[in-house]
């Protein structure tokens, strides 16, 4: 049976920086595709990869767990993906394609990477075909602000600088809220091979503490999103 020409795509949502039980089960609740852990110590959403685990194992079938990395070394990585099974690695630093490559057991688990774009006018000389090429076996590339600390700031770039087509996976962050991410998709999803997007910040109460209701609202959004496309 094949598919009509009107089925809609269903942007993926992540939704990331997770710290508590009820965070990861509101979540899920709201629809959300990927939940991410914050395996950075120096981020206030940093938990243990001990706590990652018995966070992820509350996760149902299909709900993918991903651990946020930044510069750590492989056996590092490959130890902590062991110890969440069914996890994908986000790589947020300065780590190499070939860094990415070892990190990920050499193809043994998908991994993302994140491209961190400069924000303001800066963002038009950001090659991120360049970009998608050298990282071309990750699952996706995640877009990004480029700020002081890493794992995410919080912060959104100028969307129009960026390519018309980038043969990849796209996944949009940085600076994503209920209020915004519509227009995100709209303009983007055209753009790559398929688009998801990854919220932290704008669906919080406080640093590593999640909002239901914020998570609920965007979660509506993307669909509305979704459905909004369709009927273009």
């Amino acid at each position: 049976m094949t598919a009509g020409p009107d089925l809609p795509h269903r942007t993926r949502i992540k939704i990331c920086g997770l710290t508590r039980e009820q965070d990861v089960d509101a979540a899920v609740a709201a629809g959300a595709d990927a939940i991410g852990f914050v395996l950075y110590p120096a981020s206030p959403r940093a938990v243990t990869v001990e706590r990652a685990a018995a966070l992820a194992s509350r996760l149902p079938p299909f709900v993918t767990p991903v651990l946020l990395f930044v510069n750590e070394a492989a056996p590092a990585v490959l130890r902590a993906l062991a110890a969440v099974p069914g996890a994908m690695a986000q790589f947020h630093g300065d780590e190499s394609p070939e860094a990415c490559w070892e990190a990920s057991g050499r193809g043994l688990h998908r991994w993302l990477r994140a491209a961190r774009i400069p924000v303001g006018a800066a963002g038009a000389a950001f090659d991120l075909v360049k970009y998608a090429s050298d990282y071309s076996r990750a699952q996706a590339i995640l877009l990004d602000a480029h700020v002081e600390a890493y794992g995410g700031g919080g912060k959104a770039f100028d969307w129009s600088h960026l390519p018309t087509a980038v043969d990849a996976h796209l996944v949009l962050s940085g600076g994503l809220t209920p209020a915004n991410v519509g227009d995100g998709i709209r303009r983007l999803r055209s753009a790559a091979k398929s688009l998801a997007v990854d919220v932290s910040s704008g669906v919080e109460a406080a640093k590593g503490l999640k909002d239901a209701v914020k998570i609920r609202e965007f979660v509506a959004a993307v669909r509305a999103a979704d459905a909004s496309i369709r009927h273009t």
